[in-house]
């Protein structure tokens, strides 16, 4: 398992979850966090879905991979 740039809760791990970044200690990827929320989830529904395995602490560094990601990809105008 790798830490993932400068990060202490997001990991790459290629036999896990397919190499996908996730959260440190869980098999939750940042990806499912992320459309949690864009489905309207709130914390309380995603402890209830993944029986509080999502710690909190991770979700700045969650958004902050998603803002470092989303300031990547450039698009033809």
């Amino acid at each position: 398992m790798t830490a993932y740039g400068k990060y202490a809760w997001i990991v790459s791990d290629p036999e896990m979850l397919g190499g996908k970044l996730a959260i440190r200690g869980t098999r939750l990827s940042v990806s499912l966090i992320l459309e949690c929320f864009a489905s309207g989830m709130t914390l309380a529904d995603i402890d209830e879905s993944f029986a509080n395995g999502f710690p909190h602490e991770a979700l700045p560094e969650v958004l902050a991979v998603a803002a470092e990601l989303a300031d990547s990809f450039r698009t033809a105008a």
